[in-house]
């Protein structure tokens, strides 16, 4: 189900809490909302659609990464600033982000993943758990 962008900055800025099989359909609304906006979005967090759960999706060229209580385990390369934009507000903001990152995580199927991402694909994951962690751009 598309669901409504969350706004309000005090409820985003809260933390989410763990994720568990029973929040899967939790995930087919992230992926059915993030479809409806790819035009102007590559990741959503689901604080972003009012549901306080540490899940993130991820557009990766076309597929979607589905990243369920994903924890950065190790950043490395340059840390460097550049700008964002997100659907919770208006403009862009500047923030920090590492080049690459090592994640891990549990997919839809709920198995438990480590992957390395690196780029531009690492930035917008970590902007991702930013949401997740209430950390608002």
């Amino acid at each position: 189900m598309i669901r409504d962008i969350v706004t309000d900055q005090f409820s985003l800025s809260q933390k989410s809490i763990l994720a568990t099989p029973e929040d899967l359909p939790v995930v087919q609304d992230l992926l059915d909302t993030i479809k409806a906006h790819e035009q102007e979005c590559v990741g959503m967090a689901a604080n972003m659609i009012g549901v306080n759960k540490n899940i993130i999706v991820v557009n990766d060229n076309g597929k979607y990464l589905v990243m369920i209580n994903p924890i950065v385990l190790k950043t490395s390369g340059r840390f460097y600033e550049t700008e964002e934009g997100c659907l919770s507000h208006q403009g862009v903001k500047k923030t920090k982000r590492y080049e690459k990152i090592k994640i891990v995580y549990f997919d839809e199927n709920f198995k438990k993943k480590i992957k390395t991402f690196q780029d531009y694909l690492a930035q917008i994951i970590q902007h991702e758990i930013d949401h997740c962690q209430g950390i608002l751009i």
